[in-house]
């Protein structure tokens, strides 16, 4: 909770205040030597050393029950409730231990009691600056590290979708069906060619776009599911209910892409249970829902296209993927970010 270890931080910092502390607030000087200065730095010291302990302590310990970073009021609050009489029970301690302990010549020098609190408040306000700023430049160094780590998570996400987009069974079913047209409807062929090939078209130009709008994304997908119609036939329904605004908003490239082919390849699809897969928006967020019935001979699944999607997200909104199973759908919800482009948004 300290975020770095304090120890030689305690240890050159506590005696280093306590020599201090008489000089600057209390008019001493070393005009008498080192020695004669040594009982009012040692009581420096052990005052130091008390107010050091007892803020540190604060410190952790509201860190630890207020971690939040937007309760940073409730925080003081509970740290100015603790602090308080942790205060005045030091103060009065250690004036007693002062009295009893040190010789008369030692507190020949009476300081107002506006004196000794500045000084006092002075010594707290130097720790808690020190453990404030020490916290937020670890925290400041960790975040960094973490958008490093998602920059590089990012890329190797893309490189990763990029050999499943370009998914050797898709080709080559979509291959096999170009084979069954050809023969029999050689004008149907020619358009699932020129269908394939957009989809093909689209996935090497948008390779440069982190994020894209919905819109281009849906163009995309009606060639894909034609390509999709084609192979299954009225086994598949695709149903849309997008809004014209959210249409503008942005997306994942090939988000959508990879949910449909989720969807194939783990569920049945047949004419007694047709595939059907929906998207809508609500609240934010695009939903895509599909049809839930299990192959009976399951696909081994590494669960790497969904992972894939929400370590693209997490690189550019807090906002999480939701994914929710029922007995009958999966649903997957996309949130939908601000347009910043027209297309898309470049790296």
């Amino acid at each position: 909770m300290v975020g770095f270890r304090d120890v030689w931080l305690m240890v050159i910092g506590i005696p280093l205040i306590g020599f201090l502390v008489p000089i600057l607030f209390f008019g001493e000087t070393l005009d008498n030597g080192l020695i004669e200065y040594l009982p009012r730095w040692g009581m420096s010291t052990l005052y130091t050393l008390f107010y050091w302990m007892t803020v540190r302590w604060i410190f952790v310990y509201t860190r630890r029950r207020i971690p939040e970073p937007e309760r940073v009021g409730r925080r003081i609050g509970l740290a100015l409730l603790i602090f308080i009489p942790a205060y005045i029970a030091i103060n009065l301690g250690l004036d007693q231990f002062e009295r009893i302990v040190m010789d008369s010549s030692y507190l020949d020098h009476e300081f107002s009691l506006l004196e000794l609190n500045v000084a006092s408040l002075s010594i707290i306000l130097i720790i808690s600056t020190l453990y404030e700023s020490a916290f937020y430049y670890a925290r400041w160094r960790e975040s960094l590290i973490e958008q490093e780590r998602l920059r590089r998570q990012h890329t190797e996400s893309q490189l990763e979708g990029l050999k499943n987009q370009v998914n050797p069974h898709f080709l080559f079913n979509s291959l096999n069906t170009l084979a069954y047209i050809i023969p029999d409807d050689p004008e149907r062929g020619v358009r699932f060619v020129q269908e394939l090939s957009r989809v093909y078209r689209y996935i090497l130009e948008i390779r440069s776009y982190r994020l894209i709008s919905l819109q281009t994304e849906l163009d995309f997908l009606e060639a894909y599911t034609f390509l999709l119609k084609e192979r299954f036939g009225n086994k598949i329904h695709i149903e849309y209910d997008i809004p014209r605004e959210a249409r503008q908003q942005q997306i994942i490239p090939l988000s959508l892409q990879m949910l449909f082919e989720n969807a194939i390849k783990h569920n049945e699809i047949s004419s007694a249970y047709p595939l059907t897969i929906s998207l809508h928006v609500e609240d934010g967020t695009l939903f895509v829902r599909n049809t839930l019935r299990r192959k009976l001979q399951q696909q081994p699944s590494t669960g790497v296209g969904l992972q894939n999607i929400r370590n693209r997200y997490a690189f550019f909104t807090r906002q999480e993927v939701e994914i929710n199973e029922t007995e009958d759908y999966f649903v997957v919800g996309l949130p939908l970010m601000p347009a910043q482009t027209t297309v898309g948004s470049r790296p």
